[in-house]
């Protein structure tokens, strides 16, 4: 049995790690290593992860320069076979998720990849990710199925450690290239049709919309060339409009919300 290093990163989100902790401790899967990478924190997140320090493999909590930074220290604190960030915050939502997950990793599998369910503040379900933004989760995914935009993120995508080299540094969304680097060295990508993980609305990039915007530009273009991404995001600048005509359409009709990105 593959053995596989759940991650959670956090920093002063004591509440929102307790709630995904229970979610990774619950889990069904016998062979899971847990790390934790606290950016020393304030309020009592270090307090909690030494009254759970027996059911942690590893935790370690010091300053470090933000987000990735610590996920790339947390990648030296590995030892499995496959790796899944899951941080301070994410849920997985069932019990058994990661072992029905792993249930379809074959020998020459590097990623395992699936859906995400977006929830509100108080945990509220409001759809996938698929259903909410414009980047559709494809039934086929390679790193070509990057180049218009993020179709695929964290929590709904577990690679190989071997392939899972550290994040670029001083860039709001270097998740994007880290999966396009793992993605260009995969053997084999595997759709698993479950929801790995629940997350709520917001993060870092949201949080810095522009600059993510400027930074995800940079990256696709040393991934793609200038003309093939300059053509991709006007591509993606339409295809935003239209969702947001249809998703405008789509409240009025059923009285519900939609999110554009």
């Amino acid at each position: 049995m593959q053995k596989v290093s759940i991650i959670t990163v956090v920093y002063n989100a004591r509440e929102l790690l307790a709630k995904t902790m229970e979610s990774v401790f619950a889990q069904t899967y016998s062979n899971i290593e847990y790390v934790i990478v606290d950016g020393a924190s304030k309020d009592g997140t270090l307090k909690l992860i030494e009254e759970n320090a027996a059911r942690i493999s590893r935790w370690v909590s010091e300053p470090d320069k933000g987000l990735y930074d610590a996920m790339s220290k947390s990648l030296k604190l590995a030892t499995g076979d496959f790796v899944w960030f899951v941080n301070a915050g994410d849920l997985i939502p069932e019990s058994d998720t990661l072992e029905r997950i792993m249930a379809k990793a074959e020998p020459d599998t590097d990623v395992l990849y699936g859906e995400v369910m977006i929830v509100d503040k108080d945990w509220n379900p409001l759809g996938t990710r698929t259903e909410r933004t414009t980047r559709k989760l494809p039934k086929v995914l390679d790193w070509r199925s990057m180049q218009y935009g993020m179709v695929v993120c964290h929590q709904g995508f577990i690679a190989r450690r071997q392939l899972a080299g550290p994040y670029m540094e001083n860039n709001w969304v270097a998740d994007l290239d880290w999966v396009i680097r793992i993605l260009k060295r995969s053997r084999k990508n595997t759709l698993v049709p479950l929801i790995f993980a629940e997350f709520q609305e917001g993060g870092v990039s949201s949080q810095k919309h522009w600059a993510s915007l400027k930074d995800r530009y940079a990256i696709l273009q040393n991934h793609f060339g200038f003309f093939a991404n300059l053509k991709a995001h006007i591509w993606v600048l339409l295809r935003a409009l239209f969702f947001k005509l249809t998703g405008n359409q789509h409240r009025r009709n059923k009285g519900t919300s939609s999110e554009a990105q």
